[in-house]
């Protein structure tokens, strides 16, 4: 696949993973991109997972005909990127590998030793690798997501070379090309969430570049409407919510916690608020409840005391969005127990180290089951969460 006269696609799909870095769902597959730029000197970006090196050095080997290719740059070492340095060092034994220092010094890890170190150039940030026509400037783009990547800048054709930035779930045979948004968000908020301040950070310097295209190492290249993708990534990467609503995220035992949940639901819909999301987290994709929690710029947490603590499934769903500083919302908490109901006051404790958020005055307190007294408790609530929204 072409994505200029001289820029290659030679990546792979992978129809077969059930479990994207081992915890997320993608049943659509994956796809892991590399690229060919063809020039005077020829540069390959970045292999594949090693499950698929032979199909990839196979697409290699086509895009290239009767030339060697000069230089692997090496953006990022994660696995699903790096699992084929060596058998392509060996395949191609002319070829230099250009990356950072941080990237060798994991290479020797990955590979036993082995940081190739008589074919390497290390690069840092504003340095430069001409090819030809083709002049490729690095970008250090350290903790998005692991601390040696480097980003790539192909200032003569306007191309960036963006590593895990800009990526999404998905193989590109199976995958909606239209629909790029749902799994760019929750592939940025599962993996790069927690690094907002960072990704700011290239962000600024990508503004300093004139990008036509962008090429990262998972999903669609990115060639119109840039601005679109650049905007949700300041959005995101900034803790802003992107929508207005409410999600209402909830465990129950019993059915008690969900019929109030869907009680809530229920009046903020007819209250008029824009959007309203329920989420059961013992049902659902922790990944994409993650994603609505930071999608939406309200939040209802609804759960069980259990064991003098919370549900367990609410507990994880909090400590996901911590570790991937949730702030900048507004919420409430609705609680059930049948003797001691403390959930409020447990998961209030779990959230107080979370900047801006800001509490809503109205909160929920059933014991056991519905009645009179708990359900005026969800009528001003409801009240109070609508009123953000007129």
């Amino acid at each position: 696949m072409e994505i200029t006269k001289d820029i290659i696609f030679v990546g792979v799909n992978d129809h077969d993973v059930d479990l994207f870095e081992g915890h997320y769902i993608v049943p659509e597959g994956m796809a892991y991109n590399s690229y060919l730029i063809n020039d005077e000197k020829v540069a390959i970006m970045d292999t594949v997972d090693a499950h698929f090196t032979e199909e990839w050095i196979g697409n290699t080997k086509a895009a290239l005909g009767e030339r060697t290719p000069d230089y692997l740059v090496v953006q990022h070492m994660e696995p699903d990127h790096s699992g084929s340095i060596r058998d392509f060092m060996e395949a191609f034994p002319a070829a230099t590998i250009v990356s950072s220092v941080k990237a060798f010094g994991m290479m020797r890890n990955f590979y036993e030793g082995e940081e190739f170190a008589e074919r390497r150039i290390p690069v840092k940030e504003g340095d430069t690798l001409e090819l030809g026509s083709h002049v490729l400037n690095f970008v250090a783009a350290p903790m998005v997501h692991w601390p040696e990547v480097i980003m790539t800048y192909d200032s003569t054709y306007k191309v960036l070379f963006s590593a895990d930035g800009f990526g999404k779930f998905g193989a590109h045979d199976l995958a909606d090309p239209d629909d790029w948004a749902c799994e760019a968000r929750r592939y940025y908020f599962g993996i790069v969430g927690k690094y907002g301040m960072q990704v700011q950070a290239v962000l600024k310097k990508a503004a300093g570049l004139d990008i036509q295209i962008i090429c990262p190492l998972h999903g669609p290249v990115l060639d119109k409407d840039l601005g679109y993708y650049l905007g949700l990534y300041n959005t995101w990467s900034s803790y802003a919510a992107e929508s207005r609503g409410v999600v209402i995220s909830y465990t129950s035992v019993y059915g008690n916690t969900k019929k109030a949940v869907e009680l809530l639901a229920a009046k903020l819909e007819e209250k008029g608020v824009p959007e309203v999301v329920v989420n059961d987290l013992a049902r659902s994709d922790i990944a994409e409840c993650v994603e609505d929690g930071f999608r939406y710029d309200a939040q209802v947490f609804a759960t069980t005391t259990f064991n003098n603590d919370i549900f367990p499934f609410m507990k994880e769903y909090i400590n996901h969005l911590t570790e991937r500083n949730y702030q900048k919302r507004t919420v409430a908490f609705v609680e059930n127990g049948s003797w001691a109901p403390q959930a409020t006051k447990t998961m209030k404790g779990m959230l107080e180290g979370c900047k801006n958020l800001t509490y809503a005055d109205n909160g929920v307190r059933i014991v056991s089951a519905l009645n009179d007294e708990s359900r005026a408790q969800i009528e001003a609530l409801a009240e109070e969460l609508a009123a953000l929204y007129k």
